[in-house]
């Protein structure tokens, strides 16, 4: 009798807890869990840089409506429209959308964004970065002023731009797929700012970098003069704001509305004119961190000497290491792809300047986004002054030490700089 009272109690205690569970459960957190459209795709994102989520509403505000939005695109590619919309109207949907979306969040925020998002969210927020939503650019190219569309230079260099563009935005639509156009802070981390005359410059190193912080330095009144700016200063003295330094809004407000502009070179000219730069004169880092292991992973027979202070890298040795899947230190920015540093394909960027027309170019440029008219582009080299610049011709001699199959190998790993940026095979045997 008694066990059966025992008995009789743990099941009415365990109905009632059940119950209870029940009742507390929130339905519409079980139907947002289930939803198909609204999945993490973890593979998508970039795992080199974290994000650590505050308890701010705007925050979580701007995440959850870069959540719905990726949702609705993904909504839209599984079931297309009949009709194909231009891109103006391509452009509008997407804002209308990212508006909708703002508004729809803002009226149920207060009820439901906490129960919906932070049970699910707690570990991969702390896990992955945090997802903005990136639309078409309001800006595609500044437009020539009155004045200046019967100035042949200027027309001719607004066509060059267009044909620029054109080249990259079809690259991108045929080799890499970003429908949902998702841009982390880590996607604009080499993306310096000038909010003073709206400008977001991606910086790309060996293609003019230094020259171009000190512009922007310009710009922003920190000089009178590019001339007075020293090296040290331009690189380490942390004077311009870098794009992922903004909060989410204005991160997205920047990348909407200022000119975005990137300037790139010919990938073996660059790879050869960072080699020369890094592994050629004394350097207190790349030697040590780069040039011992290079040394100690390639080279047969290495003196102690070398081994100990990596200096001394060959221009072979240092291409293997590159072609390695396996490599012994990391890859760096001074030879790292283009479209690893800027995103193109992501970021939709106004203006694509070359550094073999950069005096052109970058005037072309200032005048476009009115500057004034005493500033131009510096032509002063920035390190080892007395040194040849690197040109086409030293390029070949460098590459004339590999086997045809490492440089078959080394155009093979810039294929997409050349593709996207129309440069043409460096070498004739290439393929």
């Amino acid at each position: 009798m008694r066990l059966t009272c025992m008995f009789s109690f743990i099941l009415l205690f365990g109905a009632a807890g059940l119950v209870v569970f029940i009742h507390l459960q929130d339905p519409e957190e079980i139907v947002h869990q289930q939803t198909p459209g609204i999945k993490y795709n973890m593979g998508f994102q970039q795992p080199k840089k974290d994000c650590v989520s505050s308890n701010n509403q705007d925050r979580r505000l701007r995440k959850n409506t870069a959540d719905g939005v990726a949702t609705e695109k993904q909504d839209n590619s599984l079931h297309p429209s009949e009709s194909v919309p231009t891109k103006l109207q391509s452009t509008d949907r997407q804002q209308s959308s990212i508006m909708f979306a703002m508004k729809d969040q803002q009226k149920g925020e207060e009820i439901n964004s906490i129960r919906l998002h932070k049970r699910r969210r707690r570990f991969i927020i702390k896990k992955s970065p945090i997802l903005i939503s990136m639309n078409s650019s309001i800006l595609n190219l500044p437009t020539l002023k009155s004045e200046d569309r019967n100035n042949s230079k200027w027309k001719s260099l607004y066509q060059i731009q267009r044909e620029r563009k054109r080249i990259m935005r079809e690259t991108c639509s045929k080799y890499k797929s970003n429908n949902r156009r998702i841009i982390t802070p880590y996607h604009v981390s080499r993306i310096f700012v000038e909010d003073k005359y709206r400008v977001l410059y991606c910086e790309v190193p060996k293609a003019g970098c230094s020259n171009w912080k000190r512009v922007l330095m310009v710009l922003n009144g920190l000089a009178s003069s590019t001339k007075d700016i020293q090296h040290n200063t331009v690189h380490y003295g942390n004077y311009l704001k870098r794009l992922d330094g903004f909060d989410h809004k204005g991160i997205y407000h920047r990348l909407n509305t200022y000119t975005k502009m990137l300037f790139i070179r010919e990938p073996f000219e660059k790879l050869v004119s960072a080699f020369r730069d890094k592994f050629e004169h004394p350097n207190n880092y790349y030697h040590p961190v780069f040039g011992k292991a290079i040394i100690s992973r390639y080279r047969v027979n290495a003196t102690k000497e070398a081994l100990r202070t990596g200096s001394g890298v060959k221009f072979k040795e240092f291409i293997q290491y590159l072609l390695d899947v396996h490599r012994p230190v990391g890859m760096d920015i001074h030879w790292d792809h283009v479209n690893r540093l800027c995103s193109p394909c992501l970021i939709d960027y106004d203006f694509v300047g070359k550094f073999e027309s950069m005096e052109d170019d970058a005037n072309f440029f200032l005048h476009l986004i009115g500057a004034p008219q005493n500033l131009t582009f510096p032509k002063f080299k920035d390190r080892h002054s007395n040194e040849e610049r690197t040109t086409t011709k030293i390029t070949q001699q460098y590459f004339a030490q590999l086997s045809p199959s490492q440089r078959q190998r080394s155009y093979d790993f810039y294929y997409m700089d050349y593709l996207m940026f129309n440069y043409s095979k460096p070498f004739e045997d290439l393929y």
